[in-house]
């Protein structure tokens, strides 16, 4: 009888771990843009507490509508991040001997991350000479601070998806 129990509780034990260990393993992801900032809460406008570069890899704990809240394994940060942001890939920047293949070429990166570099750009100038990037450039050169937005939506009543924190 004894025997009975304590195998029908390992049993529901391994049942329950099942679950858990293959959460951890399938949450493991790469961010996939140049820059992305881990928030205090699952909202564009919440708090930022770090910024995390193309490549770093971070533990998916659990997920809410588009945001991931994410734990990176040195354990110094934990947040939010948007899962646009992020990619099942493994994301190698290092060349080794087995790894050389998989490297990303400078043109790669900038695209990867959503921009472009100064010989992407310069080659686009070049083969739209017409076009006039006067704007464009001056728009690049402004910038708004959390509090500026916080003072936007609040004149303007405005209520983004997720909320302000």
């Amino acid at each position: 009888m004894l025997f009975r129990r304590f195998l029908l509780f390992t049993v529901c034990l391994a049942l329950l771990a099942v679950p858990i260990a293959r959460s951890a393993d399938a949450g493991s992801m790469s961010v996939q843009v140049r820059r992305s900032q881990v928030r205090t809460a699952p909202s564009f406008m919440a708090r930022i507490v770090a910024i995390l570069n193309y490549g770093d890899r971070v533990d998916i704990v659990s997920s809410r509508g588009s945001w991931s809240r994410v734990f990176v394994p040195d354990g110094a940060v934990k947040g939010w991040v948007h899962t646009s942001a992020l990619t099942k890939k493994k994301i190698i920047l290092k060349a080794g001997a087995s790894d050389v293949g998989k490297n990303a070429t400078s043109d790669e990166l900038a695209l990867a991350g959503k921009g472009f570099n100064k010989k992407v750009e310069g080659e686009f100038r070049t083969k739209n000479r017409n076009l006039d990037y006067t704007w464009v450039d001056r728009m690049e050169k402004i910038k708004v601070s959390n509090s500026g937005i916080r003072k936007f939506l609040k004149e303007g009543a405005v209520s983004p998806k997720g909320g302000v924190q």
